[in-house]
């Protein structure tokens, strides 16, 4: 009887390679707000999905929006700021 286990050293060969790596971990943390944003966007529209929407739904939403935009314009606005090196 045959056993298949070279598909498992295979994929573990390269599990140091898996990991992320320090800089990939430092543009997650400054993408980190616009995407808890986006996350409370997505809640916001999910409460609504099952039902008519109420006013404070709609309130909730266009406020999640605008938080979801201004995580954004702030992280274009660090990101252009580290870029361009400060000088003016």
């Amino acid at each position: 009887m045959d056993h298949i286990v070279t598909v498992q050293d295979a994929v573990t060969a390269f599990a140091d390679f898996i990991e992320p790596t320090d800089a990939e971990l430092d543009a997650i943390e400054q993408e980190m707000p616009v995407i808890l944003a986006d996350v409370d966007l997505l809640d916001a529209q999910i409460i609504t999905l099952d039902r008519i929407p109420t006013e404070l739904d709609h309130q909730r939403i266009r406020r999640a929006r605008r938080r979801a935009l201004a995580a954004r314009v702030a992280l274009l606005n660090r990101t252009a700021r580290s870029t361009s090196g400060g000088a003016a």
